[in-house]
């Protein structure tokens, strides 16, 4: 399966994990997000830094996730009211934590804040598994310019 990942140009070159928070977990766990599709990817990545600062910088990453690899899912059916809220991810990040410490699926499988029918995959790097990940390829990223002149009008 691939997944696919938007990230500035020094870190294109290898599966990087900064243990900084997210939706899906706490500072000090060490995951890398990822998503089903490049345009979900490029998605998450507008939202988070709100629509500006894309240019010749970003690549796409192609990351492998073995068709053995272990999965947990987590539906939308089963999480809390307010779960996709933008400054408050403490509904999520416990299903996450509880996921990487337990260490029994290298992926979580989630859906998207941004798009809750569209998914994201969070790669545990500290799995036994993990070094069945591979990076494939990175591609330079080339948005349409006319996105973010749309979003800083919009701002």
């Amino acid at each position: 399966m691939l997944a696919y990942r938007i990230v500035h140009k020094n870190y294109s070159s290898s599966l990087f994990a900064s243990g900084l928070k997210g939706r899906w977990n706490t500072d000090g766990r060490k995951v890398i997000y990822t998503a089903e599709s490049i345009a979900l990817a490029f998605l998450e990545n507008m939202v988070r830094r709100q629509g500006v600062g894309f240019n010749r910088d970003f690549r796409i990453m192609f990351i492998n996730i073995p068709a053995e690899a272990s999965v947990n899912e987590i539906s939308v059916e089963d999480l809390p009211e307010g779960w996709r809220d933008f400054h408050d991810y403490s509904k999520c990040q416990p299903l996450g934590d509880k996921w990487y410490d337990e260490k029994k699926a290298l992926i979580l499988k989630v859906p998207s804040a941004v798009l809750p029918e569209a998914f994201n995959f969070i790669i545990n790097t500290t799995h036994a598994d993990f070094s069945g990940i591979e990076l494939i390829d990175s591609t330079d990223l080339v948005p349409d310019e006319r996105i973010e002149v749309i979003l800083k009008n919009y701002r």
